[in-house]
């Protein structure tokens, strides 16, 4: 007899759940080995902390791709924290005013390792609109960007997909990434040891 209530097998559309594959490795009876880097990388996209910094409209769009439609949730991101110290992507949304920038350089620096950053939306980016002097003409200038989101201000669906976008740079990131001399040399160039 068939059960009356499936559960967790179907979506939306109707059609059966898909389960991600392992990844590469050896399989053999009862064991599989993969590289550690593989099984890190896995992890850490799949239970990234975001901390949201938002200042303007972007912030609006964030907090509707956080709500029961959209449901960031869904990709890892259950818990947005409020600390630095305990998250590990930096999304960046609205106007930073040239003012601003030394705080948020200051909050990216209290990241602990490893560290992304998230740029949604035109003034994050570029500036948008604001082209003045006290508006700063994107976050590149003070910290290193890892993905942009473009959009003034950008729909839930593709501050989603830019952050699928950096759970595949979290996936395939090499363990050894951040000692390497390319590394480093960003970071001098920003002026972080």
């Amino acid at each position: 007899m068939a059960r009356p209530v499936q559960y967790n097998v179907k979506n939306e559309g109707g059609k059966p759940l898909q389960i991600v594959g392992a990844p590469e490795g050896f399989n053999g009876d009862g064991f599989f080995t993969t590289k550690l880097s593989n099984v890190v990388g896995l992890a850490r996209k799949n239970s990234i902390w975001p901390l949201p910094f938002a200042t303007s409209c972007c912030g609006i769009e964030f907090m509707a791709t956080m709500a029961s439609h959209y449901d960031l949730s869904r990709f890892g991101a259950e818990r947005v924290g409020f600390s630095p110290r305990q998250c590990d992507l930096l999304m960046v949304m609205g106007t930073i005013a040239k003012k601003m920038g030394p705080v948020l350089r200051q909050v990216y620096l209290q990241m602990a390792e490893p560290r992304w950053v998230l740029s949604v939306g035109a003034c994050a980016s570029s500036g948008g609109i604001f082209d003045t002097y006290s508006v700063l003409q994107g976050i590149d200038q003070i910290i290193p960007v890892d993905v942009y989101v473009p959009g003034c201000p950008p729909r839930p669906e593709a501050i989603i997909d830019g952050f699928m976008k950096i759970q595949e740079l979290v996936g395939k990131e090499s363990i050894r990434r951040r000692n390497g001399e390319k590394y480093k040399q960003l970071m001098e160039s920003y002026g972080i040891q």
